[in-house]
């Protein structure tokens, strides 16, 4: 219990150490009294599975970015966002990268397909 707070809550400490060796320490705090230590970091655990899955369908599928007013474009939005989700789930199971990984290395692909492009171009262009 937390002393001072208008009301009962739970604070629980979570000590980890990152891929880099360093460690870190989450604090999580309910008002849920019965749960236990051990039961808290569970429950944040699949809490921020939820989390991920939001981020990465916002930034990865662009859902905030669509003008969608009418309910049938807002239902076509909702149902490719969810689609593109899947398709980055199965490619993040098949190479064991995040979905922001496989997307950064999609811009970089792309970009250098481009630069290629302007580079085949400009030789074209030139006098000779």
């Amino acid at each position: 219990m937390i002393p001072g707070a208008p009301f009962p809550l739970l604070l629980c400490r979570q000590v980890f150490t990152n891929e880099d060796g360093s460690e870190g320490i989450v604090y999580l705090l309910t008002s849920d009294t019965t749960l236990t230590a051990s039961q808290l970091p569970a429950i944040y655990h699949k809490q921020w599975k939820v989390e991920e899955y939001h981020k990465s369908v916002k930034s990865n599928a662009a859902a905030e970015k669509s003008p969608a007013r009418t309910a049938r474009s807002q239902t076509n939005l909702v149902f490719s966002s969810l689609y593109a989700y899947v398709k980055l789930e199965a490619m993040r199971l098949r190479t064991h990268k995040n979905h922001f990984a496989m997307k950064a290395q999609l811009y970089l692909q792309a970009l250098r397909a481009a630069f290629e492009q302007l580079q085949r171009l400009t030789a074209s262009c030139s006098p000779a």
